[in-house]
């Protein structure tokens, strides 16, 4: 009886990751994946 919770729950888990994977695409997190990998290379010449 309680195998009958666990296909509604794997489909609301698995939805809301396929709704935080289509929100990371619309928000523009994939944008500049090679930015990030150079800026560790620089040193910034921060405050102080």
């Amino acid at each position: 009886m309680s195998a009958l919770y666990l296909i509604p729950t794997a489909l609301v888990i698995g939805g809301i990751g396929l709704w935080a994977f289509m929100w990371s695409l619309g928000s523009g997190q994939y944008e500049d994946l090679d930015g990030a990998a150079e800026r560790i290379l620089f040193e910034d010449d921060g405050p102080g």
